[in-house]
């Protein structure tokens, strides 16, 4: 387990689908070249989640990918993930601090500007910023950003010298990912748009190409 210190540009996360189990899309995201896989399995029971993250955790390891666990802190300690994810309505990102230590990465959820400043004062290693436009995997959505949100929001980092990775997250398509990645994010976070694809391996191979291609 290790703390990683700059973030993935492509963050994938799972989510359960009529096709595809956490631990095929987890798999599918890898062959595809991802490194860094958040297990999501919002309202489900943690003894339903520890079997899932074992499968998701043994995958990342065997491609030397980070393996995020979303929401419950104490599970990603007992199983040494290199990280917990942590929305706006779980555990306060300086008591998973506390409980973890210093050597996991911890991500919080942001939406605002002022999310950001409470997330960086709180120790977070990176933002998982947006909805960036509508998506059906999440619940109780906060307001949609766009490309000006996100120029805003970044705006207002550099001016209050806060300096901390930012993954846009919500609703990208690989044809949103030139524009997106313009306005100065760190790297993006998709689900639906590998998963939904017909061949959801190369999607995940285009996707890392359109990121790469942005960067240049």
């Amino acid at each position: 387990m290790r703390r990683v210190t700059v973030m993935a540009q492509i963050q994938f996360i799972t989510h359960h689908t009529e096709r595809y189990s956490h631990p095929d899309a987890a798999r599918m995201a890898l062959e595809g070249g991802c490194r860094w896989v958040q297990l999501r399995m919002k309202d489900t029971p943690v003894e339903e989640i520890e079997p899932v993250a074992l499968k998701v955790q043994a995958l990342c390891r065997q491609y030397e990918a980070t393996f995020i666990i979303d929401d419950h802190v104490e599970l990603a300690g007992k199983l040494h993930a290199d990280g917990v994810h942590l929305g706006k309505n779980d555990m306060p990102i300086a008591e998973a601090r506390r409980i973890l230590g210093g050597s996991f990465i911890i991500g919080g959820t942001a939406n605002t500007f002022e999310d950001i400043r409470m997330h960086h004062a709180a120790g977070a290693d990176y933002i998982g910023c947006g909805p960036f436009r509508y998506t059906a995997t999440k619940k109780n959505l906060s307001p949609i950003l766009g490309i000006e949100g996100y120029m805003d929001i970044l705006g207002q980092m550099r001016k209050a010298d806060i300096h901390l990775p930012v993954v846009a997250i919500g609703g990208i398509t690989a044809e949103d990912i030139p524009a997106v990645m313009q306005t100065g994010v760190g790297g993006i976070a998709l689900s639906g748009a590998v998963l939904s694809a017909h061949q959801p391996v190369e999607e995940m191979k285009k996707i890392i190409r359109l990121v790469q291609g942005s960067c240049q």
